[in-house]
C-alpha cells in the first residue's frame, strides 16, 4: 500500500507537515519561514516513511559548530572549577576539534592522530551531534573505565555532562534529535559505592602539627584545615580581612565571595558562610604572622601571592613525605567533620558550618559513633527470673511489669 504524501501549509509565517498517520491527520512544524527549505524537510520526510526509517525530521549541527557556544555558556555560567573540570571532560571526549579544546602544546600534543591513524585515546568520533548515539557514549565511558580504571563517580560525570549537553543544544538551540531523545539519558549510571571517609585521630592531629611546627605559613594553614573544616580553596582565598579575631567571644573565618585583582572567587556551594574560630584554632593562628607583599592574602607564597591549589597540595605531600606521612587537604577537611560528629554534634550543625548539605554530611559522618551512644544501646539490667514453659522445661526471662493506664 502506497504512502499518501504529505503536505505543506504556512501559517503565522511558519511553514507546517500536514500528513496521515494510521488514518489520523498529523500536522509537525518546520520551524522555518523559508519555503525552499519547507520542501527539502518535505521531500525528506517523506523519502524517511517511504523506507521505514525515523521521521522527526532531526537537524545536522556541526560539533565544531556547537561546542564553541556550549563552552561559551558554560563560561559564563559555571564557576571557574567547574567550568575547567567540564572543559577537560569534553576535550577528553572529543579531542580538541576546535581551538576552545585546545589547552597547551602538551595536552594538544598527547591527543594528535599519529602515522597509524588511531588516536592514542578513546574519542567519540562524530561529524555532527545528532549522529552521537548512545551506544557511542557508553563506548567511550567503558573504554576509559577499562584504561584508566576510573571510578564510578567519575565515570557517571562523563555521562551527566553529555546529558547536560544535550538539554542545552535541544532546549536552547533547537537541535532535534533522531527520535526527540537525548542519547545520554538511556546511558546506564554506573553503581557508586559508599564513600570511604579518611581522617585524622587526635594523636595523629598532634603528629601532624609537630612535623609543620618550622613552616609557620603550613602550620597555620593544616590547623585551620583541620580546626574549622575548610576547603582547600576556601583556605587560600582568605584575605586577612576573612579572619577576624574580634567577631563575638573568639573570633571567626568569613568564607564569603570576593573580587581580587579582577579575579572574581566564590564557595564551591554559593553560600557565604561564617566558621566559629575554635580555642585550639586560635592559639596557632595568633602565633602566625601573614606576608603580606603582593596583597593582602592570609596564606600567600613565600613571595606574598595567592597559592595555585595544586602548587601548595604539592609543597605539603612533598613535606609529609619526607616525615612519612600521607595525609592531604581533604583528609584534615574530613578530621573536622568526624571529630565533630563523634562528640555527637548534630549532622545539620556540621554541615552548616563546613558549608555541605546535611544529606552529604549524613553519608560521610552518619556511622561515626558519638561516644554518648555507646550506653544506649544497654536495656537489660539483668534481673531475670526461671519460669516454667508449657512442656515443663526451665526458661529465663526478664521482670515483667504490668501497667495499667485508666485516663480516659
Amino acid at each position: 500500500m502506497a504512502i499518501p504524501k504529505s503536505s505543506i501549509k504556512k501559517r503565522n509565517g511558519i511553514y507546517y507537515l500536514h500528513y496521515f498517520e494510521n488514518g489520523v491527520r498529523k500536522r509537525m512544524s518546520l520551524r522555518t519561514n523559508s519555503f525552499r527549505l519547507a520542501q527539502e524537510k518535505q521531500r525528506q520526510f517523506d523519502s524517511a516513511r517511504v523506507r521505514g526509517e525515523d521521521t522527526t525530521l532531526s537537524t545536522r549541527t556541526p560539533l565544531t559548530t556547537i561546542l564553541p557556544a556550549y563552552i561559551h555558556h558554560m563560561r559564563v555560567r559555571y564557576t571557574a572549577n567547574g567550568f575547567n573540570a567540564d572543559i577537560s571532560s569534553l576535550r577528553g571526549m572529543f579531542g580538541p576539534i576546535c581551538p576552545e579544546l585546545e589547552h597547551g602544546r602538551r595536552s594538544s600534543k598527547r591527543l594528535r592522530v599519529p602515522v597509524d591513524g588511531r588516536l592514542r585515546e578513546p574519542v567519540i568520533v562524530a561529524t555532527y551531534l545528532e549522529q552521537i548515539t548512545t551506544a557511542q557514549i557508553s563506548e567511550f565511558i567503558l573504554e576509559r573505565v577499562r584504561r584508566h580504571g576510573l571510578q564510578p563517580k567519575t565515570a557517571n560525570r562523563y555521562r551527566e555532562l553529555m546529558q547536560r549537553l544535550f538539554n542545552w543544544a535541544m532546549q536552547e538551540r533547537g537541535i532535534r534529535m533522531p527520535g526527540g531523545v537525548n542519547p545520554a539519558s538511556k546511558v546506564k549510571r554506573y553503581t557508586e559505592r559508599a564513600p570511604q571517609i579518611r581522617f585524622l585521630t587526635k594523636p595523629q592531629i598532634k603528629e601532624q602539627l609537630q612535623v609543620l611546627e618550622k613552616l609557620p605559613m603550613l602550620h597555620a594553614m593544616v590547623a585551620m584545615l583541620i580546626y574549622a573544616g575548610l576547603r582547600r580553596e576556601e583556605a587560600l582565598w582568605l584575605t586577612c580581612d576573612d579572619v577576624d579575631f574580634g567577631a563575638g567571644n573568639q573570633g571567626v573565618i568569613r568564607v564569603q565571595s570576593k573580587t581580587v585583582d579582577g579575579v572574581f572567587w566564590e564557595p564551591k556551594t554559593k553560600r557565604n558562610r561564617i566558621v566559629p574560630i575554635s580555642k585550639a584554632l586560635r592559639n596557632y593562628l595568633e602565633e602566625y604572622v601573614p606576608t603580606q607583599v603582593n596583597g593582602n592574602w592570609f596564606f600567600s607564597t613565600p613571595k606574598g601571592c595567592r597559592w595555585h591549589p595544586d602548587n601548595f597540595s604539592q609543597y605539603l605531600r612533598e613535606v609529609n613525605e619526607v616525615a612519612g606521612l600521607k595525609w592531604g587537604c581533604l583528609d584534615f577537611r574530613h578530621t573536622f567533620g568526624s571529630q565533630l560528629a563523634m562528640k555527637g554534634e548534630s549532622l545539620y550543625k556540621i554541615s552548616a558550618i563546613m558549608g555541605n548539605s546535611p544529606e552529604i554530611c549524613r553519608r560521610h559522618y552518619a556511622t561515626l559513633l558519638p561516644e554518648s551512644l555507646l550506653q544506649s544501646v544497654e536495656f537489660d539490667d539483668g534481673e531475670e527470673f526461671l519460669t516454667l514453659t508449657p512442656q515443663g522445661h526451665k526458661s529465663r526471662h526478664p521482670h515483667l511489669r504490668l501497667i495499667v493506664n485508666d485516663k480516659p
